[in-house]
């Protein structure tokens, strides 16, 4: 935690699968309990803009409906009451590099611990493992909620 007294900041990774949702709530839960405001991530990046063996251009990405789909997101997993509490930001870049970058400062940085891609078998995926690794404050790595039942 800073040792400043402004107010405590959580940074949290959302991108739509089961475990981020849960770190979404788990992020706005910790925010109540430490008087802090909570910032909801989104990285977009185009496919192959990393490399150089196709052209960086994706003429289907519309950043506005990225944009709203984070919102609705965001509405979706805490409702409106909820989703009051949280600034949506969508951010160009890698994953990784992205919430590392948002995390400066961050008293918090709270990922999923397996996004939409990657292996089913992986305990940890990819970005919550990079992130873990080269975070610039605390990482608190969220697994999906258990179904009820």
């Amino acid at each position: 935690m800073s040792t400043q007294q402004e107010t405590p900041r959580i940074v949290v990774g959302v991108e739509g699968s089961p475990s981020s949702r849960a770190a979404l709530r788990w992020a706005v839960r910790y925010a109540g309990l430490v008087g802090g405001r909570v910032e909801a991530v989104t990285a977009w990046e185009v496919p192959g803009e990393a490399s150089w063996s196709a052209p960086a251009v994706d003429t289907t990405f519309d950043e506005e409906d990225a944009e709203r789909r984070l919102v609705e997101e965001v509405r979706t997993v805490l409702g409106e009451d909820g989703a009051s509490l949280v600034r949506e930001r969508l951010v160009h870049g890698h994953p990784v590099e992205v919430l590392v970058d948002a995390a400066r400062g961050a008293d918090m940085l709270v990922v999923g611990s397996r996004g939409r891609g990657g292996f089913r078998r992986a305990l940890l995926g990819s970005v919550s493992q990079q992130v873990a690794l080269h975070a610039p404050c605390p990482v608190t790595i969220v697994r999906p909620e258990a179904p009820a039942g």
